[in-house]
């Protein structure tokens, strides 16, 4: 049994730095950015002479600014975490400055006053955007040639990295003539999550599972990653991106690099990213002869979620009656190489599921008859990331008192519930790597463009296809063809196979 009750380590401070946060006043900022370095300065992790600098288009002064974020963090934030002169001291902390970060004029001499201004000319500076993409390289552009990048500089890049692989070129290539690749820090907050962390502990940490991690073990493996709602406000973006770019392109197969990889060197950020990159080229391309065998899409129409009616995508999007958008995808990858040849992957996301959930199930092989009779189920690692963190993997034992009848117990439990400590947002820990120059946990250059490399083929076969999503009722699984694209290897998603 994996310890339950074991407290939080208290955190090292970091050296003091100037966060400039392009996009301040946007969702991300106020929903994730700022709440998430509040709490590592709630405890102590965050040197109060730094400073948090926002920069947006808005016509807002410092007074007025920091109204907007006293409000974000009182809603994101739960009643407990806010004390009064904690948050007080923090919004000492947070400037802003009206600027277009994407034009060369504007207020870029207050924001330079700003940052020359007391120490901070030595300080750490970390550039933050939190923008529109296509907008990456003239804010790169603007701040190296504005004067305010330092020999500490890094830039830290949202996702997504463009939107097929000649625009991820691009966006690479315009931010990379103004920063060198070590002071890039590509995001993607999955890998900032303890569950996805402890992937790599718990394969190359446990001799018994490092043994058994390969196509001899193991059957097949599923990633998920399953919303329960809709579009959220979010019909602008969502429509143009669709699942399988917000999704599936980065978070699922960052996911899929760690569970896949080979044991790196070390644990150092270019040893991990060598063997992630390694996975990447190893896919086997999905192309026009396999697509349609490998793939599965859909978009919901009108269904349940949380036992209310819920509206159809197309009834979200005004205007917009004849989108082709996929809210769901389900693909079955291969990795060509000796460790997983033959075992399929199974990644699939999508919104308006019946439940919120992002797991890892991995299904051993089932065992042969024998001493116990038929042969048993092979068992099954269930690492889930969200919304309760767990690691659960059961086995067979004697039942006391029934001869030799069997019963199923979890060896390895890690359940979440209020006595543990809680699991830190994933945003906190990344926040703060970037402040500290260590880049293990953000996407290299060249992992984004074998990704866009291996997705890109699908988007191009789509667009080129009369052939419309699948449509599934909201609050259910998604469409038949992704039950189908198991059932023709003999597999099941793990709901279908506990029912």
């Amino acid at each position: 049994m994996l310890p339950m009750n074991k407290p939080t380590l208290p955190l090292e401070p970091v050296e003091s730095f100037d966060y400039v946060i392009f996009g301040a006043t946007g969702d991300l900022t106020m929903r994730k950015l700022l709440p998430a370095l509040y709490r590592r300065f709630a405890e102590g992790q965050v040197p109060g002479d730094s400073r948090i600098v926002g920069t947006a288009r808005s016509p807002l002064d410092d007074d007025a600014y920091r109204e907007r974020v006293r409000a974000a963090l009182r809603e994101y934030l739960g009643a407990g975490e806010i004390v009064d002169t904690t948050l007080n001291r923090f919004l000492g902390m947070v400037h802003y400055v009206s600027l277009n970060g994407a034009e060369s004029s504007g207020n870029w001499p207050a924001l330079a006053s700003l940052l020359n201004s007391g120490t901070g000319a030595t300080k750490v500076r970390v550039f933050y955007l939190a923008t529109a993409p296509d907008l990456y390289g003239d804010i790169a552009r603007n701040v190296a040639e504005k004067g305010l990048r330092s020999e500490t500089s890094r830039i830290v890049l949202e996702k997504p990295i463009g939107t097929d692989l000649e625009t991820a070129r691009k966006v690479n290539d315009g931010v990379g003539r103004y920063f060198p690749e070590g002071s890039i820090y590509r995001i993607d907050h999955y890998l900032g999550k303890e569950a996805v962390q402890n992937i790599i502990a718990l394969r190359f940490a446990n001799p018994m599972l490092e043994r058994m991690w390969d196509s001899e073990s193991i059957e097949y493996v599923q990633i998920t990653a399953a919303e329960t709602v809709g579009l959220e406000g979010r019909g602008g973006y969502y429509d143009g991106s669709g699942a399988l770019r917000d999704m599936i392109q980065n978070h699922l197969l960052q996911v899929l690099t760690v569970v896949a990889m080979e044991r790196p060197s070390s644990l150092d950020a270019d040893a991990l990213r060598d063997e992630k990159v390694r996975v990447l080229k190893a896919l086997k391309p999905l192309d026009p002869r396999n697509l349609h065998a490998n793939v599965a899409r859909g978009q919901y129409v009108q269904g349940k979620a949380g036992g209310k009616p819920v509206p159809a995508y197309r009834e979200e999007l005004p205007g917009e009656a004849q989108s082709r958008t996929e809210t769901f995808v389900a693909l079955k990858a291969e990795i060509d190489n000796p460790r997983w040849r033959g075992v399929p992957f199974y990644l699939r996301s999508g919104k308006r599921m019946p439940e919120k959930v992002t797991e890892v199930v991995v299904q051993f092989r089932p065992g042969e008859p024998g001493l116990f009779g038929e042969a048993r189920p092979g068992s099954r690692l269930v690492i889930r990331v969200q919304p309760d963190e767990s690691v659960t993997l059961p086995l067979f034992v004697k039942h006391p008192g029934r001869g030799f009848g069997l019963e199923e117990v979890d060896a390895l439990s890690r359940p979440a519930g209020p006595e543990r400590a809680r699991y830190r947002d994933s945003y906190e820990g990344l926040l703060l790597d970037a402040v500290k120059g260590s880049p293990a946990l953000f996407v290299r250059k060249d992992e984004t463009e074998a990704a866009w490399q291996w997705v890109t083929p699908i988007l191009e076969n789509w667009r080129e296809s009369d052939e419309a999503p699948e449509a599934y009722e909201a609050g259910t699984w998604g469409p038949d063809s992704a039950r189908e694209l198991l059932r023709r290897s003999g597999h099941h998603w793990v709901e279908d196979a506990a029912a």
